[in-house]
């Protein structure tokens, strides 16, 4: 008997391919250096004519899934807005609710991988792994890190060991939870992580090591129409003129990132309690990459202070993450933005 349960076991232990049967994966493709080429005229890096010749030259790809190729966009990340992420949100759910669909990668260029990551894992409704993957160096270049990144994304979405993460960014054997991770390097391909947060596992010889469990998710509707939130960066001699510029010009909420645990200058201070008198939401983040808000501090600016005045405190998330938990908690609470605290403490 122990031989036969022994027996049992490896079988469901072997591959998907030793069935026969490969699992069905969508790969909606936006844009990105892993999908660029260097134009032959200018050296410069471009969109690629035919997204398919690159996965084509990925041969392994098609050993490991049945892939269904999405063209959502062929824009470098940088163009991306949050309407394009609304959309990309919704096509991404609308795959994930096909029974034959295992999961769905999302090839995204890394400028705003996080942010992106981040808007789907607030929005995504179906329970399947949606991994964002991109890579540092585009398809021409001969150390490219597109085709790893790639394979590695489909083998995580066909894992079972990749289950409830809900949405990851996957770069360099590295899976990122969509909430912490940050770009941390322009150039390098060891650009994601999530700092002091760690990470959810990684991807070695093909399989994934689980390490860690997601952090706490709550799914949100997206408004019909989303807000307009305005990012205003503190620094030394700012003057708030800019805050107050975005509240005249019908800003709905601003995001300020300020120093150190949480505090601004007096200048921006003053430029605060002006939008708050607006009825405009204000959160405050930090310019700070680790650690978060905490308020402390009660001088004028200080983050105790601008709590007391009605500003929110945004813990740890940074300030285009920020932004994004905004768009889709404000109108949940109209006028009464006090309500906005639990939404960034706990979320």
């Amino acid at each position: 008997m122990k031989r036969m349960l022994l027996f049992v076991s490896l079988l469901f232990m072997m591959p998907w391919t030793f069935w026969g049967a490969l699992p069905q994966v969508a790969l909606v493709v936006t844009g990105g250096s892993i999908v660029q080429v260097n134009d032959p005229k200018t050296g410069a890096s471009v969109p690629a004519p035919s997204v398919d010749q690159i996965l084509n030259s990925i041969p392994e790809l098609k050993k490991i899934a049945n892939i269904t190729v999405v063209p959502f966009s062929n824009i470098d990340s940088s163009q991306m807005t949050p309407e394009l992420w609304a959309n990309l949100s919704q096509t991404v759910n609308r795959l994930l609710k096909k029974p034959d669909i295992r999961g769905a990668v999302v090839v995204h260029g890394t400028d705003t991988m996080a942010e992106g990551a981040y808007f789907l894992d607030l929005t995504i409704t179906e329970n399947k792994p949606v991994v964002f993957v991109g890579s540092m160096k585009n398809a021409s270049d001969p150390y490219s890190d597109g085709p790893s990144n790639l394979i590695d994304a489909i083998y995580q979405v066909c894992s079972n060991e990749a289950h409830d993460w809900g949405v990851t960014v996957t770069m360099n054997n590295y899976i990122n939870s969509a909430r912490y991770v940050e770009k941390k390097q322009s150039v390098n391909i060891q650009s994601f992580n999530c700092g002091d947060k760690g990470i959810l596992g990684y991807i070695v010889n093909r399989t994934v090591y689980r390490i860690n469990e997601r952090p706490k998710r709550k799914i949100f509707a997206i408004p019909k129409t989303l807000p307009k939130i305005v990012v205003i960066y503190d620094y030394a001699g700012s003057d708030g003129s800019l805050l107050r510029y975005a509240v005249d010009q019908g800003a709905e909420g601003i995001i300020v990132e300020g120093f150190g645990s949480g505090d601004v200058n007096v200048a921006m201070y003053n430029a605060i309690l002006y939008a708050i008198s607006k009825r405009v939401a204000v959160i405050v983040t930090t310019r700070v990459p680790e650690g978060g808000v905490f308020p402390f501090y009660g001088d004028i600016g200080g983050g105790f202070t601008l709590k007391e005045a009605g500003a929110i405190v945004a813990g740890d998330l940074p300030a285009c993450k920020a932004r994004i938990l905004l768009m889709m908690t404000l109108h949940l609470v109209k006028s009464d933005h006090s309500r906005l605290y639990d939404y960034f403490l706990t979320y």
